[in-house]
């Protein structure tokens, strides 16, 4: 059985009711997530074996957050007990023309406290796969970069392939050093590389002329980032493929969704979903990166893979909270043209 190991900060999610805004609310919905965390819990719902890595403080909310991972097939045998607090972040739903809110709460979480030395990182990945980290990490604290980097230094010594999903988030890169900084460096020890149009430029400069993702108006031509995939690769050449997530917005409740894979010679294309109904996109990028590492572990084609990615991050959508909590089966019957909402009897 193939084995993944992911790392990053899992946090407390606290969401407000259905659509409600903040001001509005009187209680907020609890449960967990996390982009590094999601990727694990996709995996170990496709049959993977999954270690996830990460820093919790000694507290029964975080012992509670264990559980549920385990609970759901990830490994959790790795995680760091330490520090103070969970990291937290409050979401707000949008509704058509209002877009969703997140606020974090995440200075001096437990794994924004991690330095070099405290994780075995030759004993976690030693029989794995895939070594997967994303940009949120980095952006923590400059403990967080250089136990990213060790991590990323390990897995190249044993022959795992590394994985990185860029997810640029402005709000977090507050320690005195930008993404600009720090993540070439890291990116540089990557085998594969995901993001969408606004990571490639917020991060390296490197974006589709004339696109707005802003003005799509859920229409998202896919070719035009080829060259987003080919700069990439020529900055980084241990990168072996590309991926970009094409969202195109019709408003906060419909979205396209679909994504592209450049392997250096040929750019693959995915069906593009019409989610006309969006119950929840937190995690969708996350259900993308988790489908398409399964696919490649299980595919010889990397369309096939790329298909796999967009089907399930396209189910994503239609399930609460971070976890995509769907089975290979429901990927696969997506795949082959289901998708009208029949009840299953």
């Amino acid at each position: 059985m193939a084995k993944v190991v992911t790392f990053g900060e899992v946090m407390l999610r606290l969401a407000t009711p259905g659509h409600l805004r903040f001001g509005q609310a009187g209680s907020l919905e609890a449960t967990f997530g996390g982009g590094e965390a999601n990727v694990a819990v996709s995996l170990a719902n496709y049959g993977v074996e999954t270690e996830f890595v990460t820093r919790l403080p000694e507290h029964a909310v975080a012992d509670r957050c264990v559980a549920e991972l385990r609970g759901l097939g990830v490994g959790t045998s790795h995680i760091l007990r330490g520090g103070s607090r969970m990291g937290i972040y409050f979401l707000e739903t949008g509704a058509v023309a209002r877009g969703s809110q997140v606020i974090y709460d995440r200075e001096h979480s437990a794994l924004s406290e991690i330095r070099p030395g405290m994780v075995d990182w030759e004993r976690v990945l030693r029989g794995a796969d895939w070594f997967h980290w994303t940009g949120i990490t980095p952006a923590l604290s400059q403990g967080a970069a250089d136990t990213c980097r060790e991590a990323i230094e390990a897995a190249l010594r044993l022959g795992v392939k590394v994985s990185c999903d860029l997810n640029y988030r402005k709000k977090l890169w507050q320690y005195g050093k930008t993404a600009a900084d720090v993540m070439p460096a890291l990116v540089e020890g990557c085998d594969l590389i995901l993001g969408n149009e606004e990571d490639a430029d917020k991060v390296f400069g490197i974006r589709p002329e004339g696109f707005d993702a802003e003005r799509t108006g859920g229409v998202v031509d896919p070719a035009r980032f080829e060259s987003v995939c080919r700069q990439l690769m020529a900055r980084f050449p241990r990168c072996r493929r590309v991926v970009i997530t094409l969202r195109g917005s019709v408003n906060a409740d419909h979205n396209t969704w679909g994504g592209v894979l450049f392997d250096g010679e040929k750019l693959w294309q995915s069906k593009r979903y019409d989610i006309t109904h969006i119950v929840d996109r937190v995690g969708g990028g996350d259900a993308f990166m988790g489908g398409l590492l399964y696919g490649l572990l299980r595919y010889d084609h990397p369309s096939d893979a790329l298909a796999f990615a967009a089907a399930a991050s396209a189910l994503k959508h239609t399930v609460p909270g971070d976890y995509n909590r769907v089975s290979v089966a429901e990927v696969e019957a997506l795949l082959q043209g289901g998708g009208a909402g029949r009840v299953s009897r």
